[in-house]
């Protein structure tokens, strides 16, 4: 149980106990106390007599007595005094204290089944046995959200997330490295890939200012079964992928709206290469100089309307359309019909996912 999450507890209850009370680790060493000198020392002693007593222990002035079943060690409650008031306020502490870490210790034991399910290091049949014994809904609907943090934060990116996250009930955070954070949260029946991004782009925002550095998050598609968490991380780390090789300006993509991208970067590379050539058997993609694929690229933004196009770039309509003849002429496809604008534009996607190279998972 986090150190920091009994310190908080004993805080909450010195003004009520007004004694110092504190907590023993498995080690023998004050982890929390209302004193906070106290933090730090060794009761050793304490940790090595305790389990030959019944159930509590008086020495120097303190009464200690086991968080939880003494058969069980891990931690010790103490309370000053050596009175029966000491004596009953050192039970009551302790069983609050046991039933609150059985409860974070059930949370963090469903944490870690979550996280062997995404790295999928569990046996599909070995989850539903595990879910049972957890007393886990194995039938929500859930989906699966990726954060990168991308350069040094502030503060660690999975306490940051971790603050972020409010139904710690229904919702899992799990740290996968120092950068990468996952959140798989719960949803409702009647919830979209729109709502889900815009949890998203408001974890983003909270997220970057609470850790003074960007990030990118990337979003599965809805499961409705634990076994498919496995699924949906992949998803949503190809939605990161994804997201890198073809909207480097979105920080938010989501495995639902990744359109043609996501067929694309699935494809194997040799098959990508062949329809390059087969497309620009007159001339090469290269032999188009950036101002030209500015234009094309404003040319496709503006639904391949020539008026509003040359609007946009500040050119005469006749430029434009000369630059459109100079593309005609060196690769055979004419922007202004439909088919071929098309080609085009995928042809330039399948480019940028060569020059990437992206890591498949």
């Amino acid at each position: 149980m986090s150190n920091r999450l009994f310190q908080t507890i004993i805080h909450q209850m010195k003004d009520v106990v007004g004694r110092t009370i504190g907590v023993i680790d498995e080690n023998g060493i004050i982890i929390a106390s209302s004193e906070l000198g106290k933090i730090g020392e060794s009761r050793q002693r304490i940790k090595d007599e305790l389990p030959y007593s019944s159930d509590s222990m008086v020495l120097e002035g303190y009464t200690y007595r086991f968080i939880g079943a003494a058969e069980k060690f891990e931690c010790i409650a103490f309370v000053e005094g050596n009175d029966a008031h000491a004596a009953k306020m050192c039970q009551l502490i302790s069983i609050a204290l046991g039933n609150i870490k059985s409860l974070y210790d059930e949370k963090y034991d469903k944490g870690s089944f979550i996280k062997n399910i995404i790295l999928d290091n569990i046996l599909p049949s070995d989850i539903y046995i595990k879910s049972n014994e957890l007393h886990f809904n194995s039938e929500e609907k859930r989906a699966v959200i990726v954060i990168k943090f991308q350069g040094s934060a502030t503060t660690p990116p999975y306490e940051v997330i971790q603050g972020i996250v409010t139904d710690k009930t229904k919702d899992y955070v799990i740290s996968i490295s120092e950068q990468d954070i996952v959140v798989v949260k719960e949803v409702e029946e009647d919830t979209t890939p729109e709502d889900l991004e815009a949890f998203a782009q408001g974890m983003l925002k909270t997220a970057s200012e609470a850790s003074g550095t960007k990030l990118l998050i990337g979003i599965s598609s809805i499961v409705d079964n634990l076994k498919d968490l496995a699924r949906a991380y992949k998803e949503a780390k190809i939605s990161l992928e994804v997201g890198k090789v073809f909207d480097i300006e979105k920080p938010v993509m989501s495995y639902e709206n990744l359109g043609i991208g996501r067929l694309i970067y699935q494809l194997p590379t040799t098959l990508c290469e062949i329809f390059l050539q087969e497309v620009f058997k007159r001339g090469s993609l290269d032999s188009l100089d950036r101002e030209t694929l500015m234009t094309v690229q404003s040319f496709f933004e503006n639904n391949l309307n020539v008026s509003e196009t040359s609007r946009k770039l500040f050119v005469h309509r006749n430029t434009l359309v000369y630059r459109l003849e100079k593309i005609r002429k060196l690769t055979g496809l004419d922007l202004r019909e439909f088919d071929h604008a098309v080609t085009f534009k995928v042809a330039l996607m399948v480019k940028k996912y060569l020059t990437s190279k992206p890591t498949k998972f």
